[in-house]
């Protein structure tokens, strides 16, 4: 049996504890975080609802990394709206839709039995359509299509967990 001295023990914790860390933060897609950027403001407009377009002038589109564009487009906050955009399927576009997961394991395994459709195949095209964050919860967002193919490549996914507002009635 081994034996460790106190100094030996809280060095062994340390790196337990750094590397269970980054292996969670590997888990969240956190990889890709720019350490060096200055940290999102929670001085959130006066308050008020965002509309937020998921992936900005991207859309909803395979190839866009939605975990790192989440990550940088925060902090979001309850009665925030989110938008989804993306084109009707044709001959040169593929088909996309949105399922909202119920917990994370469903999520982190695209288990599509697990999870709500929320925009089909043709509800992003023009205007695209809304998803308000009603609640204080992790909403967890993947593309459904190709039997969760999209979901599985780990790029057409993210998660968000909104905060509360603390005032003007939001």
């Amino acid at each position: 049996m081994a034996v460790f001295s106190a100094n030996q023990g809280i060095i062994l914790l340390l790196a337990l504890v750094i590397t269970l860390s980054y292996s969670s933060m590997l888990a969240f897609g956190f990889h890709t975080i720019n350490f060096t950027s200055p940290a999102p403001s929670f001085n959130h407009r006066n308050n008020r609802p965002r509309t937020i377009n998921v992936g900005g002038s991207e859309n909803w589109r395979f190839g866009f990394n939605y975990t790192e564009w989440s990550v940088h487009n925060g902090p979001f906050f309850v009665k925030d709206t989110l938008v989804f955009k993306y084109e009707a399927p044709n001959a040169t576009t593929p088909p996309h839709s949105v399922y909202l997961f119920s917990d994370y394991w469903s999520y982190m395994s695209c288990n599509l039995k697990r999870a709500k459709m929320v925009g089909n195949i043709r509800q992003g095209s023009g205007k695209g359509f809304k998803f308000v964050l009603q609640k204080f919860q992790p909403y967890f967002f993947a593309c459904g299509e190709h039997g969760g193919g999209h979901c599985n490549t780990g790029m057409m996914k993210f998660a968000v967990v909104p905060f509360p507002r603390w005032n003007n009635g939001y």
